[in-house]
This record gives C-alpha cells, structure tokens and sequence, in this order.
C-alpha cells in the first residue's frame, strides 16, 4: 500500500484529472441515489469507494476526503490524523518521527499539490475530522452537498 500511494502522489495531476471527470457523474446520479434511498446504498458504496481509495491512497474512511487538497495524499495516514500541515516533527530528510521508515505524509502532500492544477487547495485550512462521520462514504456526501446546492439554487431562480 505504501508504495502504491506514494506513485499516486507522483502522478496525483492524473488521478486530479480523473476525480474531476468522476464527480460530476456521481452528482448527475443525484436522483437515482435519492430514489433508491441515501441510507440504501450507502453499504454498497462504500464497500466500492474502500476498495479502490484503500487500495490507491491506503484510504482510512474517515468519510471527509479531503484527497484534491492535499497532493492526493491522504493525511488519516499521518499517525497523528493532522489535516492542515506536519506537526513540526518532519525528521531532516523528510521522514515521519513517528514512523522514522515513512515519509512525513504532509511532505507527500506538498510534493503532489505542486503538479496538480488545483494544488493551491492545499492552503485551505480544513475542519477537524468529525469522527461520527467514520466509515461512511465521502462519496455520498459529496453528492448530497452539490444536491442540495443545486436544488437551493434551482429554488431561489423559480421564485424571482
């Protein structure tokens, strides 16, 4: 798996491109999800989102991926869970103090935001991990906010 998210990371303006194709199809099935029942499908959506975030970024499930921001280096894998920078520990040669065998997750996380077209995402000061949220499907979150989105300015536009 480490290896596996480290390629990612190098190659994270593809896996940006990707994402950016992807989610506009998850929110055009906004419907479909609505009909079939968010509580529903949430099982099968996200055994399909662990499977193939766990396998590219080791994902943790902690149901807020905040992927695009961060290089496409997931910071769950931080062993301190830090979401907004490294914690000050970075060892010299850019390995973890914690893990002294891995690379400090946020120096991933630089390193990734610097090919990606959207990398100054990585500025953003992110909310803390809402740990109710764990286990459930970011995917699906993020389908239900630009629903949500859509539909409030779909309302406002009908009633000028």
């Amino acid at each position: 798996m480490y290896r596996v998210r480290r390629w990612v990371v190098r190659h994270s303006r593809v896996f940006e491109m990707i994402y950016r194709r992807f989610e506009p199809v998850l929110v055009r099935l906004a419907p479909v999800w609505r009909r079939l029942g968010h509580e529903r499908i949430e099982a099968p959506v996200r055994m399909v989102e662990k499977a193939a975030k766990g396998a590219l970024f080791d994902c943790r499930m902690c149901g807020q991926c905040i992927l695009s921001a961060t290089g496409m280096s997931c910071p769950m894998n931080c062993p301190k869970t830090l979401r907004n920078g490294p914690c000050g520990g970075v060892r010299a040669d850019g390995h973890c103090e914690v893990k002294p065998d891995m690379v400090c997750v946020w120096v991933d996380a630089w390193e990734g935001s610097r090919r990606m077209k959207q990398g100054d995402l990585i500025h953003a000061v992110q909310l803390p991990v809402d740990h109710r949220l764990t286990g459930s499907s970011s995917w699906l979150r993020v389908v239900r906010q630009q629903d949500t989105t859509s539909s409030s300015t779909a309302n406002r536009e009908t009633t000028r």
